[in-house]
C-alpha cells in the first residue's frame, strides 16, 4: 500500500523534499513508519524525531488525513492505502 508523508521545516531540510510517497506493507503503524524513515534518512532524522530514551519527541504532532493521531490510537494508529501523514513541528505563538 502507498502512503504520503509530508515533511515541514527542519524535517524538510533533513530529507531534502516536502513530501514522499512510500510503499508499506499492510497494517503498518505510525511508529513503524517513523522507524523506517529513521533507517532511510539516518541519524539527523532519528535525533529530530526521537529523544535519548528512544521515544518520539512529545513536541511533534502527527496528522493522518488532517486528523491528529491523539484522537485515534496514537503512534499505534494503523495506516491505510492513500493516507497522508503530516509530521508537524512545535507551534509557537505570541
Amino acid at each position: 500500500m502507498k502512503v504520503t508523508v509530508k515533511f515541514f521545516t527542519t524535517l524538510r531540510e533533513i530529507v531534502g523534499k516536502p513530501q514522499e510517497q512510500i510503499e508499506l506493507s499492510e497494517a503498518t503503524t505510525v511508529n513503524e513508519l517513523l522507524q523506517q524513515l529513521g533507517e532511510r534518512y539516518g541519524t539527523k532524522f532519528t535525533r529530530y524525531v526521537y529523544n535519548e530514551k528512544g521515544t518520539v519527541q512529545g513536541h511533534l504532532h502527527f496528522l493522518i488525513n488532517g486528523k491528529s493521531i491523539t484522537t485515534q490510537q496514537g503512534l499505534k494508529t494503523k495506516l491505510k492505502e492513500n493516507d497522508i501523514l503530516a509530521i508537524l513541528p512545535p507551534v509557537g505563538g505570541g
